[in-house]
């Protein structure tokens, strides 16, 4: 985990960390589709200048941006936000 994303979650919310590690426990076990079956978590593909990346729900207001690489079978967060998609 880098540098930004520890920083967003250390000011979000327990709630929300513990369902960022939800998350990542069920990315790790069976990918995007596993977190597209979760209901909870309402994943969706971004469009615009999201193209390519993915959100999904933490709570009402927070989501994980990320973005999947198939070919290095790698999961990268992008932003863990209170429902901002404006790139920085």
């Amino acid at each position: 985990m880098n540098r930004r994303i520890s920083k967003q979650l250390h000011s979000a919310p327990l709630e929300i960390r513990k369902r960022y590690e939800k998350c990542q426990d069920i990315a790790a076990i069976s990918g995007p589709p596993g977190l597209r079956a979760s209901r909870g978590f309402r994943d969706e593909t971004l469009s615009g200048t999201w193209s390519g990346h993915r959100s999904s729900r933490l709570n009402v207001q927070y989501r994980v941006i990320y973005r999947v690489f198939v070919e290095r079978q790698l999961f990268q967060v992008i932003e863990v936000t209170p429902h901002n998609y404006r790139k920085r």
